[in-house]
């Protein structure tokens, strides 16, 4: 009989054991209800389906450091799981700043998809993220110029006015252009915008929903956007090796590609109904960059480029130039 009950209780444990779960802690800088954070939530949901239940996260009701910290939190174990900005630490990184360049595309998932493809082909190697799991890049949708004052169509209506930036090419072109900008994260504009110590913003279409920004009246679009923004999905290194095969094999699964379309294609919807609402419901005017405007903003960035490529091929990025053209049409060939 005794016999029995300790085969019975070691199946029990057995039981337990197969069904053993383990919690990620997920954190977010960015509102419950932005794109990025609905994306993440979605990629637990199907995280926790493809490990049959022995994964799941739990997602933090606010970020565990503020946004510029979010790498070094995700590294250091504050969080298992987050996203960030490349930006948002200046200098930090290199090779994510030709995913910022102006004029690449105007599908947040179709930049995201190619620039995986070019991360994980050239700069993972270089391991630039080195410290923590990269499970995927991808970036935002095309960057307008949004404002509360007038419409801006020339480098000089933008020298009048001052704006909210996010970091990372902008803050650069931005500088060469001669505009009065300020680097602060996304969750600040709202305030910075409302107290009237910022005339404007360079945001994606879907910034105006999702920070409730009522005070903008004018938006300038370019071709392929102004700007792009970098970011990273990560997951703590150490998190990551504690995982069993058939976890790290789930995560996997759902890494590279995966992230890119999922927050591509969340960044898209919101784009356009972000749009569609900002010209419904507050009245926002917006007009198409002059061609005299775009070639300015041409003339400044190819600058840039050129220092671009040389602080890659400083850094160890082989051809740093070619790389950039391939990225350029790698963006026309994803579907």
């Amino acid at each position: 009989m005794k016999l029995r009950a300790v085969a019975v209780a070691l199946g029990l444990l057995g039981t337990c054991a197969a069904f053993a779960q383990t919690v990620l802690t997920v954190s977010s800088w960015l509102p419950p209800t932005h794109t990025a954070s609905v994306s993440q939530q979605k990629w637990c949901e199907a995280l926790e389906k493809e490990a049959k239940g022995t994964l799941k996260c739990n997602i933090l009701p606010k970020g565990v450091v503020a946004a510029p910290g979010t790498f070094d939190a995700v590294r250091d174990g504050l969080a298992d799981i987050s996203y960030t900005v490349d930006g948002y630490t200046p200098g930090r990184f290199v090779f994510t700043q030709v995913a910022e360049f102006p004029f690449l595309g105007d599908s947040a998932e179709t930049t995201s998809v190619a620039y995986n493809r070019i991360y994980e082909k050239y700069f993972a190697p270089a391991g630039e993220h080195r410290g923590v799991k990269v499970l995927g890049v991808f970036t935002h949708g095309p960057g307008v110029i949004f404002n509360s004052k007038k419409p801006v169509n020339s480098s000089a209506d933008a020298a009048s006015l001052k704006f909210r930036i996010g970091g990372g090419n902008i803050n650069e072109l931005s500088k060469a252009m001669g505009w009065n900008t300020t680097l602060k994260p996304a969750p600040e504009s709202y305030e910075l915008l409302s107290t009237g110590v910022m005339d404007g913003t360079f945001f994606p279409d879907e910034s105006v929903a999702s920070f409730k920004l009522n005070m903008i009246k004018h938006a300038t679009t370019f071709p392929g956007g102004l700007y792009n923004t970098s970011f990273v999905f990560m997951m703590n290194q150490d998190k990551y090796r504690s995982l069993t095969a058939e976890q790290k094999a789930a995560v996997d699964k759902l890494s590279g590609e995966y992230v890119a379309r999922l927050f591509g294609q969340g960044w898209d919807a919101l784009d356009k109904a972000s749009r569609e609402g900002a010209q419904k419901d507050q009245g926002v005017q917006r007009i198409r960059a002059s061609e005299a405007f775009v070639n300015e903003v041409k003339a400044k960035q190819a600058g840039l480029e050129d220092k671009w490529v040389a602080a890659a091929e400083a850094k160890g990025l082989k051809n740093a130039k070619a790389v950039l053209t391939e990225f350029r049409a790698e963006i026309g060939k994803v579907k």
